[in-house]
């Protein structure tokens, strides 16, 4: 089961780049994948988007409310989750947006800096 990581920064900044296996953001660089929910961006172990499970996703659906929605990065091409993560998304009234995880970083500092409220799942390329 994957998990989301001790890493943590208390509070949603832009990504300034993607790549290498990581990100940086905040003047901080994180090796690996990494999830943006209300209390922060956290590490996340997940490293490919066919593995996704349910249980991957607990912390985006117990942060985000109703009627909100994810950006979810799923690494260097688009690619659907897989239906049991589709399913609990759609289950508990949340938008979830798959897309490439570049795209998806560029909409989520597009997003973020229109003071939306969602929440992004970025798998690291």
């Amino acid at each position: 089961m994957s998990t989301t990581g001790k890493a943590h920064f208390p509070g949603r900044a832009p990504v300034d780049a993607y790549g290498n296996g990581g990100f940086r953001f905040a003047d901080m660089s994180h090796r690996g994948s990494v999830i943006v929910v209300p209390s922060g961006m956290y590490g996340w172990d997940v490293t490919a988007v066919q593995d996704l499970k349910p249980d991957d996703c607990a912390k985006l659906i117990e942060e985000l409310p109703r009627a909100s929605f994810v950006l979810l990065g799923t690494g260097l091409e688009h690619q659907l989750p897989p239906e049991p993560v589709r399913k609990l998304f759609a289950d508990a009234g949340i938008g979830l947006e798959p897309m490439s995880t570049g795209a998806a970083a560029r909409t989520y500092n597009v997003l973020l800096a229109e003071g939306r409220d969602f929440g992004a799942a970025f798998i690291a390329v």
